[in-house]
């Protein structure tokens, strides 16, 4: 529980500086409908972060005796911060929390986006997975990566819809060329 906690602190703080510093501003933004996706994403990921380890302290509840969940759950973590910050840079200036396109928007297809078209939300699943893991509890994985996967299943629509209204034809092609969160699989 103790790495739990402070990945868990890294992962909300990194998550908060994204959240000041990484919103769009009005002035360069062509168009912008978030759908309420981004306050909703925070709800249910803090409440299933608070929520998991609760259930975890119930040993009898869910337990796995397992000395092979620490280290998978390290590795798991670090491979999603390395994923989503490798996004985010590559981004750059158009990555924003909330679903907008700025003036200057591109679709971006190269680099982590030839692989999925999604993959900072792949990055943010895997530090999820990766934390769930950590608490050595499959009750307590179920409540944290369920919820929180189909509330970015929802975003990733409302970010989908968003881009196809900017990009038309070129997005569609995109879509079907390449996996929206998992490479070759989904």
């Amino acid at each position: 529980m103790l790495y739990f906690n402070y990945l868990g602190i890294i992962f909300g703080v990194s998550e908060l500086l994204l959240l000041i510093l990484k919103r769009s501003k009005k002035s360069g933004v062509k168009a912008s409908n978030d759908g309420r996706s981004l306050p909703f994403l925070w709800i249910i990921i803090t409440a299933c972060i608070i929520i998991g380890p609760l259930i975890t302290k119930r040993q009898a509840l869910g337990a796995i005796n397992s000395t092979i969940t620490l280290p998978a759950g390290i590795i798991i973590v670090i491979a999603g911060f390395i994923t989503r910050w490798i996004t985010i840079i590559q981004l750059g200036s158009m990555f924003t929390v909330d679903v907008a396109i700025s003036n200057s928007h591109v679709l971006k297809t190269n680099g982590m986006y030839k692989l999925v078209r999604h993959p900072s939300y792949l990055g943010l699943m895997l530090i999820i997975a990766g934390l769930a893991v950590l608490l050595n509890n499959w009750l307590s994985f179920i409540i944290i990566v369920i919820p929180i996967s189909i509330v970015l299943n929802y975003r990733m629509l409302v970010e989908e819809k968003a881009l196809t209204g900017e990009f038309g034809d070129q997005y569609l092609s995109y879509m079907q060329k390449v996996k929206r969160i998992i490479p070759f699989i989904y």
